[in-house]
């Protein structure tokens, strides 16, 4: 081989490789693994402790050895929070990026740390520990949307408003009918996030490269040490749920995003001047560079537009798995980037709305302005019916007089409907115990999760700064 092509080879930890070939397969991972330090000391913490406790024959270190990898992994996850950590493309990833650190502070005892895993397994737990902070997070902010929408609700619950479909006028409503609604549409978001938890609640630890390795690992005791409630049984299956998982985390993002996207489309129309439903409060918009008048609704159209980019980042991950093979494949490295970002998006637009939605102003005029004679046509076809008319032959009576149609009395038609979930009816009891049961639920995972990492890393947390699942 030439000198000219000799001095293009990198020694890396894992060969040599052509410097271009490195950054090629690198690719975003100094950036993106940035998100995971924290994870990973957390992940190499739990397998430190477990190797401690190995039979003497194979035990790479003791007590002492495991005391001292904690402590530098302690000091690194804070120095990743405060911005003072760094993966650089020789490092190519964040686990050789902590593994230097070690090896830098700690000699032989940093080489000992990746005894019997593989960067498989280490990938594997860290985005199953991230997508835990990150889903209990989704699910306390799609709760505080659920909140502001019942908070709105109320306020609008004695107010008419007309129901629509095909976006044309259709029967009374109310505005705390359509608020709540939304907030109901969230609450089943929730359910699914709480299944994606579910399912990334297995630890695929100890997995090594998806076949094992031929030392006695205990990997029940780092699944409980990492507050998994069980590992991930099959270690073939353990590598392979990769993307899966992300998969199944970011159809349940999409799935919020959707009803966010439906709300945003609603506030966009219904704030049109020729509607004037509703006033956005000051500050959620912005004008124009030449039009002095312009007041643009640029916060819901961009939770419209993320909504696309979110679905794009399940269609991603998914096309990406589903030609693989079995075991592991270099594929899987593209299913983090549209994970982080999916996530990153749709917490972020869940973040902004509750301030939108407190200020939001009810216009009770442009409101009763909307009821028109049609509104009332199948108020009157049951009328009809009441009369002793069949009900197809006082609809089609109704339809033919139309232009004689009166118009109602908007209040008096919504306090008829007072069945169960109808407009007339404003009663929010079962919508405050679903946000109840949730936000219960999400503050005990995370005081269990935050208990996990104290007596693992004998670190206070959550760090200075951090808010809930952050």
């Amino acid at each position: 081989m030439s000198t000219r092509k000799q001095a293009t080879l990198r020694e890396t930890t894992v060969g040599r490789v052509r410097s271009e070939v490195l950054a090629f397969t690198v690719g975003d991972d100094p950036r993106l693994d940035l998100a995971l330090v924290a994870a990973d000391c957390l992940g190499s913490a739990a397998h430190a402790t477990m190797l401690s406790r190995l039979p003497a024959r194979v035990r790479p270190f003791g007590v002492s050895g495991r005391r001292a990898l904690i402590r530098e992994l302690r000091r690194i996850m804070v120095a990743a929070r405060e911005g003072r950590f760094t993966i650089t493309a020789a490092d190519q990833d964040v686990h050789l990026a902590v593994e230097r650190e070690l090896t830098q502070r700690l000699g032989v005892l940093g080489k000992q740390i990746h005894t019997a895993r593989s960067r498989n397994d280490q990938i594997a737990v860290d985005l199953r520990l991230l997508a835990r902070e990150q889903l209990l997070g989704l699910v306390a902010d799609t709760g505080r949307v659920a909140a502001a929408l019942l908070a709105l609700a109320r306020r609008g619950r004695r107010v008419p408003m007309v129901g629509r479909t095909h976006l044309q006028p259709a029967m009374t409503s109310s505005v705390g009918l359509w608020a709540a609604a939304y907030a109901e549409s969230l609450f089943d978001d929730i359910t699914l996030l709480r299944a994606a938890y579910a399912l990334n609640d297995a630890c695929p630890l100890g997995a090594a490269a998806g076949y094992g390795v031929p030392w006695p690992v205990d990997r029940s005791l780092t699944a409980r040490l990492l507050g998994f409630r069980r590992p991930v049984h099959n270690v073939l299956h353990a590598i392979q749920a990769r993307g899966k998982v992300e998969g199944a985390i970011l159809a349940a993002c999409a799935q919020v995003m959707v009803s966010l996207s439906r709300l945003a489309q609603d506030l966009m129309i219904f704030t049109l001047p020729e509607f004037g439903y509703f006033s956005l409060p000051e500050g959620f918009g912005t004008g124009s560079s030449i039009m002095p008048q312009k007041y643009n609704p640029d916060v819901l159209e961009l939770i419209r537009a993320r909504a696309a980019r979110v679905l794009a980042c399940e269609l991603a991950v998914m096309e990406v798995v589903r030609g693989l093979p079995g075991g592991y494949n270099r594929d899987l490295q593209e299913t983090k980037g549209p994970l982080l970002e999916g996530l990153a998006i749709t917490r972020g637009c869940l973040r902004i709305l509750p301030p939108l939605l407190a200020g939001l102003k009810i216009n009770r005029r442009a409101l009763l302005a909307g009821f028109t004679p049609g509104v009332f046509a199948a108020e009157r076809v049951l009328e009809l019916v009441a009369g002793g008319r069949p009900f197809r032959e006082a609809y089609q009576y109704v339809k033919a007089h139309l232009r004689e149609l009166q118009a109602g009395d908007p209040y008096r038609s919504l306090a008829a409907k007072r069945h169960l979930g109808a407009p007339g009816r404003p009663e929010f009891k079962v919508a405050r115990r679903r946000l109840e049961a949730s936000r219960r639920w999400a503050q005990r995972q995370w005081a269990a999760h935050c208990a996990v990492v104290r007596r693992l890393l004998g670190v206070r947390y959550p760090l200075r700064g951090m808010r809930e699942g952050v």
